[in-house]
Formats: C-alpha cells, sequence, structure tokens
C-alpha cells in the first residue's frame, strides 16, 4: 500500500493555493490542447464513443486546471464522432468526468468551482494514483498533466546526515551522483506500478495521455534557463543557511561568554 506524498497541493483560494500558483501548468493544457486533439482523432477507436463516454484526471488538485484538461479531451471526442457520424453528439453521448488525487486533495474547492454550464457528470476517485484506484476497463480516456515526474516518497537515506544518500546540495549542478540513482531507481519503481494499473483500469483500445515537461537527450537541467535560476536560488540559500549558522554560533559564544 502507498503512503500518502508529502506533496500534496495547497487548497482553497489563497495567494499559495494551487489555484493562484498554477499557471505554468495551465499554460502546458493550452500548449498541447492541438497534440491532443490529433491524438484523440488519430487513435481513439471510434466504436468505443458510446452512450457512456467516461474521462479520468489523475492528480487533479483542487482545480481549475484539471477543468480545462477534461474539456479538452471532450471537444476533441465530439469533433472526432461530428466529423466521422455527422451526428450531434448531445443527442448520443453522456460524458462522465472522474477527479481523482490523493484523499487530503482539496475536493470541496474542486466541486465547488466547476464550471456552470459543463456538459459532464462529475465524481471525485480519492485515493494515490500510484495504485488501483477504478474498476478494470472503467475509463476510456486518462489524463495526467503535470504529475507523471512525481515519486511516491522520498528515497530512503536522502533526509540522513549519516547516510552516504544524504541529499545536501539545492542546485542543479555538481549533485551527488548516488542522490540522482537513489531517485532514479525509486521512479522507476513508481513508474511501472502506476502503469501497470492504468493498464487494468483503461478499457481496450481507450487512451492514456501524459503531459508534463521534459529534456531534449544531451540537454542537462543546469544548461536550461529553469536549471539556472534553481542553481541561483539554490546558492542563495545555502549562503543565506550560513549566515544564520554563523549568527547562532555567535550568539552561543556570547551567552557562554557572559555566564
Amino acid at each position: 500500500m502507498t503512503t500518502t506524498p508529502d506533496w500534496i497541493m495547497i487548497g482553497g483560494d489563497g495567494p499559495e493555493s494551487y489555484n493562484q500558483q498554477s499557471s505554468y501548468q495551465r499554460a502546458l493544457l493550452e500548449a498541447t490542447k492541438d497534440k491532443m486533439t490529433k491524438a484523440i482523432s488519430a487513435n481513439l477507436d471510434l466504436d468505443l464513443i458510446s452512450n457512456r463516454f467516461i474521462v479520468a484526471d489523475f492528480g487533479c488538485a483542487s482545480g481549475p486546471n484539471t477543468f480545462v484538461a477534461v474539456q479538452n479531451i471532450i471537444d476533441a471526442v465530439e469533433e472526432k464522432y461530428r466529423r466521422e457520424t455527422g451526428q450531434n453528439p448531445a443527442d448520443n453521448i453522456e460524458f462522465q468526468v472522474l477527479f481523482n488525487d490523493f484523499s487530503l486533495n482539496d475536493f470541496n474547492t474542486l466541486f465547488q468551482t466547476l464550471p456552470p454550464g459543463r456538459r459532464y457528470f462529475s465524481a471525485g476517485v480519492p485515493g494515490s494514483f500510484f495504485e488501483r484506484v477504478l474498476p478494470k476497463e472503467s475509463f476510456h480516456i486518462g489524463v495526467m498533466s503535470y504529475a507523471f515526474h512525481f515519486t511516491s516518497k522520498i528515497p530512503k537515506g536522502i533526509m540522513d546526515r549519516d547516510s552516504p544518500l544524504w541529499n545536501k546540495d539545492m542546485q542543479c549542478t555538481g549533485f551527488n551522483p548516488a542522490v540522482k540513482k537513489a531517485y532514479l531507481d525509486q521512479y522507476s519503481i513508481d513508474t511501472k506500478i502506476l502503469l501497470d494499473a492504468r493498464a487494468e483500469e483503461l478499457v481496450p483500445g481507450g487512451l492514456m495521455l501524459l503531459l508534463g515537461s521534459c529534456l531534449r537527450d544531451g540537454v542537462k537541467m543546469s544548461e536550461t534557463p529553469k536549471g539556472t535560476v534553481m542553481d541561483f536560488i539554490g546558492e542563495s540559500l545555502s549562503d543565506l543557511a550560513k549566515q544564520v549558522h554563523n549568527l547562532i554560533v555567535i550568539v552561543l559564544y556570547n551567552c557562554i561568554s557572559t555566564n
């Protein structure tokens, strides 16, 4: 059984909430809409578009990006159905959307902000997407938008100062190769479990869409603008930590000297 990770998205609508801090993920959905439409048009079997069509978002968070993702999918399915049958999908298809995320996810905000006028029925599916959360052959198209890069847990030893795997660096450059291998091993395990679970839940002939950022072969994260920014932030935090440490030492020294 998979434990709930520490990176549950902050709910609500406050300044630190996922709702207010997910414009990057929203841009990804907007940039990939045409690719999603083409993938569905070319690969989805028309026979699967029956009177009930089920879409599932794994790692939906609290909105609003999940609504964009599922609507993109529904628009593409309706377009394919209309083009190839000449019929109005609204007359023949009922859509159901399954919103999945960890049980601690803010489903209240999610359902309170469902788009008005939507043409689908909705349901929440709490549970870790690193394991089975749905019955076999229960959805036609699934999507994971900017969630496929997560691991289910921090590899053992990463936070242990006495371990050779202790991750003491904050930069993309000069990292400990053993730390990289530990994360890669954990990611490989999690990915297999996740994909095996989706394979059982997906209707034969259905589609699973995985959306996220990636690097071209041979390009290091430290060579990208994002990696450079992370290095700058890491160096700044390291300098700040050293200053705080030195300040504590001075304060302790003065206290001892005074006493």
